[in-house]
């Protein structure tokens, strides 16, 4: 909810602030940069310190910066808030699928779990502009209040509900579920390129005192990296997403002018730089390594694209209604409402695929069926009236497609990598869709600026090549 609030607010925002068009893709953009830069730290942190423990303080962050972003009177302080917020919020995602993986080791439990994640998920991105719409009818402060109140009712809720860390006889953390023979349960159709590979023989056994609040297994160099948060890396991948941003914003006043090619290559050499980082480090935000798994490579680039095609359109939608065709806030609200509702329960219900198609092969139909429902959309802005039909049948077709991609990608994020990974394997998938996101809703604002049909075309154009790119090498069951 607190990620799509100002999807709603962006034009009383920008009026209150004084922004400038050609800023106002910072006032949606902060919460994804801060969600980018840091998911992958707080995925190593929750490893190395307990899950519970790093969602918990990153609820209570987020309750905090969320309310206090109500106060800002700039752009600029307005920004650094939601920047805040997203920092907040990738301690929470890489927590949360992180307590799921401990909770629900694999099988058709995890399915279901992953699922109701991303059906919440899908829940949440629909009842923030709803609730935005609703309270900016008096001042669009009163969403950030209400949702910053929320958030530290759900910090609290959680520190009395989420179970502690217990220390058994030999001073351990106390046991997370397992099957019966005191491992893992296993996992139906489980394989060799999806999931973590089982325990062999001559394997030691994992420990039967491992908690969601203890920190993982130490892999080879894990030690040497003592859990200190990998702030090298953090800050160049940061300053690469921000000079990405940065010329995606000035793109949209000339692709060819000297400062964006600058920024550029400003930020393709940072992104160089984080990657060598992450290879002398002992302890990596991300084992790159991890990419030589087709199924963590699929997760990867599917939450990528999804960010690119899917969140970065529909995040600035209901803006272009607004604008172009003067869609009342509460009208722009429903309409987003109904993409991200049939998304929510195509996600509820995307579990009954799992065992029929692989995940790699959902996100692909996710893509194609998002790709399908933007197609109708050309032509809905600039038109005389608003085509309410083929808007709206637009939006179900697409909200279909989010639903499969929302269900298919945090079960193939914690499935793909080893269990003692499961909090940076989300962290990296979560990193992967905010750094696609933030890209995505400055290039689509850019590409809009002349011709909302152009932002359409290049969302569908981008949701195609991410169907082709998650199924490259993948198995289809």
């Amino acid at each position: 909810m607190n990620y799509t609030a100002p999807m709603l607010t962006l034009p009383a925002t920008a009026e209150a602030f004084g922004t400038p068009s050609s800023a106002q893709a910072w006032l949606l953009n902060g919460t994804p940069l801060g969600l980018a830069a840091l998911l992958l730290v707080a995925g190593a942190l929750a490893d190395a310190h307990g899950r519970r423990r790093v969602f918990l303080l990153g609820t209570l962050a987020l309750g905090v910066t969320t309310a206090l972003g109500a106060f800002a009177g700039t752009t600029a302080l307005f920004t650094a808030a939601r920047i805040a917020q997203g920092a907040a919020s990738a301690a929470i995602l890489a927590g949360s699928l992180g307590l799921l993986a401990d909770a629900y080791p694999s099988g058709r439990d995890r399915i279901r779990a992953t699922g109701v994640w991303g059906a919440s998920v899908s829940a949440g991105i629909a009842l923030g502009p709803l609730l935005a719409a609703v309270l900016s009818l008096a001042d669009w402060r009163l969403a950030y209040l209400a949702l910053g109140a929320a958030t530290l009712a759900t910090a609290v809720t959680g520190a009395r509900t989420l179970t502690p860390p217990r220390t058994g006889g030999g001073g351990g953390p106390a046991s997370t579920p397992t099957g019966s023979g005191g491992g893992p349960a296993p996992s139906p159709g489980r394989t060799a390129d999806t999931l973590a590979p089982e325990r062999t023989a001559g394997t030691p056994a994992p420990s039967p005192e491992r908690t969601a609040d203890a920190p993982a297994p130490s892999p080879a160099g894990r030690a040497g990296g003592g859990g200190r948060p990998d702030l090298a890396g953090a800050t160049a991948l940061a300053l690469a997403l921000g000079a990405l941003l940065t010329a995606l914003t000035l793109g949209r006043d000339g692709w060819l002018r000297p400062a964006v090619g600058v920024l550029l290559l400003a930020s393709a050499v940072l992104l160089a730089l984080f990657v060598a980082v992450e290879r002398r480090r002992k302890a990596p935000m991300i084992d790159l390594g991890l990419l030589r798994r087709p199924a963590f490579r699929a997760s990867t680039v599917g939450a990528l694209f999804t960010g690119l095609a899917v969140i970065g359109l529909f995040s600035v939608l209901p803006s272009l209604l607004m604008r172009g065709q003067g869609v009342a806030p509460l009208a722009a609200a429903g309409l987003f409402v109904l993409w991200s509702g049939t998304s929510f329960v195509v996600a509820l219900q995307a579990r009954r695929l799992a065992g029929r198609i692989s995940a790699p092969y959902q996100l692909a139909l996710g893509f194609v069926l998002s790709a399908a429902g933007v197609l109708p959309l050309l032509g809905t802005v600039d038109a005389p009236a608003v085509p309410w039909p083929r808007l709206m049948a637009g939006l179900v077709v697409a909200g279909a497609g989010s639903g499969l991609l929302n269900a298919a990608l945090p079960r193939l994020a914690v499935d793909s990598v080893p269990p003692e990974r499961a909090a940076m394997g989300s962290g990296a998938n979560n990193t992967a869709r905010y750094i696609g996101s933030a890209a995505g809703v400055a290039l689509m604002l850019a590409l809009s600026a002349t011709d909302p049909d152009t932002a359409f075309a290049a969302s569908a154009a981008l949701a195609l090549a991410g169907a082709a790119l998650t199924v490259a090498g993948s198995p289809r069951r």
